[in-house]
Formats: C-alpha cells, sequence, structure tokens
C-alpha cells in the first residue's frame, strides 16, 4: 500500500470539486429529469430493478424499450437496483447473490456495457451484503446515509451521499459548494464531491420540478466542477488510490490506464497513465 493522502487528489483538469446525481428505479420521469440536467451540463446514474423494468407494466416505470432508448441518448450510468428491490438483509445470501447477479446480468445483456455500480434497496446492507457485493465484481454501493458534507467516502461499498434533494439543506448546501475558494485553500485542503439522490417520480408528486432546475442552475456549468457518472468518480479516485509515492514523495509512478491529476506543495501534477512523475 502507498504512503499517500486524498489531500493531493484533483478531479480531471485539477479540479477541485465534483459533482454527481443517483436517481432510482426507472421511472417515466426519468425522461424529463434528464431534460433539465442536461442543460445545466450535470450527470446522472439511474439505478435500475431489472424484473421491474423488463417484466412489469406499471405506469410509472419505464419499459425496457423505453429506458433503453432514453439512457442511451444521455450521457448517463445505468446501475443495478437488485433485480426485485427486495431489501438484501431480509432474505438468504444466496438470494441476496442472485438478486445482485441477475440484475446485473440483464442490465449488461440490454446495455452492452460491465455494470458495476449499485444502490442498495431501501437503503438496507450489512457486511455479508458488501461481502456478496464484492464477490459479484460490484465497486460501488449507494446507501441513503446522508452526510450533509462533501466527503470522498473511504469504502465506495458503503458510499454515502451528501444529501437526498428533498433535504431542506439542498440548496444550503448548493451555496456552499459553489463558493470560490483562494490558492491557499485550494492546495491545502482535500476535494470536494456534492453527491445528491432521490427519485424523480418525487418531483411529480410535490409538483416541484422547479427545485431541481433551481438546483442545477445554481451548481451547473462551473469551470470548477467536474460533472460526472457515480461510476466515473469511483474509477478516477480508485486510480488515485493505486498512485506509488515514493517515501520521501518525491516521485510518483501511475501503474493505472487513466491520467491522474494532483497538487502537491502548492504546485498541479498531472500522472499519466503508466508514467513516473518527479514531485519538485
Amino acid at each position: 500500500m502507498s504512503l499517500k493522502v486524498r489531500k493531493f487528489l484533483r478531479f480531471p483538469d485539477f479540479k477541485y470539486k465534483a459533482l454527481t446525481l443517483s436517481y432510482d428505479d426507472g421511472l417515466i420521469y426519468d425522461e424529463r429529469f434528464l431534460e433539465i440536467i442536461s442543460k445545466y451540463g450535470l450527470k446522472a446514474t439511474f439505478n435500475i430493478c431489472s424484473d421491474k423494468l423488463f417484466n412489469t407494466r406499471m405506469d410509472w416505470y419505464l419499459t425496457k424499450e423505453q429506458a433503453y432508448s432514453l439512457y442511451t441518448k444521455y450521457d448517463c450510468e445505468v446501475a443495478c437496483h437488485g433485480a426485485t428491490h427486495h431489501p438484501l438483509t431480509e432474505v438468504s445470501l444466496g438470494k441476496v447473490m442472485d438478486e445482485i447477479l441477475t440484475c446485473r446480468d440483464e442490465l449488461e445483456k440490454t446495455y452492452k456495457r460491465i455494470i458495476r455500480g449499485f444502490a442498495y434497496p431501501y437503503g438496507v446492507y450489512n457486511n455479508e451484503v458488501v461481502d456478496i457485493l464484492k464477490k459479484c465484481g460490484v465497486i460501488y454501493a449507494r446507501t441513503v446515509d446522508d452526510t450533509n458534507k462533501f466527503y470522498i467516502p473511504e469504502d465506495f461499498l458503503r458510499l454515502n451521499p451528501t444529501c437526498r434533494h428533498q433535504s431542506p439543506h439542498l440548496m444550503e448546501l448548493a451555496e456552499e459548494f459553489i463558493k470560490p475558494v483562494d490558492d491557499t485553500y485550494f492546495y491545502n485542503s482535500y476535494p470536494r464531491l456534492f453527491y445528491v439522490w432521490g427519485h424523480t417520480y418525487e418531483f411529480y408528486e410535490d409538483d416541484n420540478w422547479e427545485l431541481i432546475e433551481e438546483f442545477a442552475k445554481k451548481v451547473g456549468n462551473k469551470d470548477d466542477v467536474w460533472y460526472a457518472t457515480n461510476i466515473e468518480i469511483v474509477e478516477y479516485v480508485n486510480a488515485y488510490d493505486k498512485l506509488e509515492f515514493s517515501v520521501d514523495y518525491s516521485f510518483v509512478f501511475n501503474p493505472t490506464d487513466k491520467d491522474v491529476f494532483i497538487s502537491y506543495k502548492g504546485k498541479n501534477y498531472l500522472i499519466p497513465k503508466f508514467t513516473r512523475v518527479d514531485l519538485i
């Protein structure tokens, strides 16, 4: 394990902040949501229950064909939410594995991409569920345990979001997030991740589509923010975590296939993939 701290981490193009959205269930309201957030450059991950998507004909769920058309039209991520949305702490461990692998298999066959993200149905999990997720090839799983902070989680299989969009603190957090930072703060502070989650039917039921419009307008199209899907952020941070620093931090080697950006002792460094860089 290399000697490192995430204080050095910067997002692509040396951005200090990142923002991502996570929305559950594969609903007809996702289309209006995507139309709104895309105007402001925001990106989202949609967590899908394969059995509901492929076998249910409830009015509020997208059909398999509708979901494919929508989620491939926009630059977004599709992730797992369990095959049937069953709480994974209430079934056998064999059923837990089946819920995860069935959902992942169906989505991968449909979207022709590797699916490695997950959102816990009802937000419930335990250590056994986390261990099974690892065995099933999942690399991150979102909880519903809001932090009201801009932390990057230590454990992505227990990925706690900043807040739900229904939080009374949403716009207050948005204001805090977009505040400019000076050079002293930039070079001496941990990077910030703003992670918002929810269900798009809530905008319909609460009759407040203006909330997501106001939020997206407030935080969107900022030069110092990286707008990314969940998997893009997780894969990038994982690449940073694999950087190999010398004992005295005079040089660093990047063994991954991703370029990584860092800030160290008042200077910015691009660490290209498979490359050693001196930290002068």
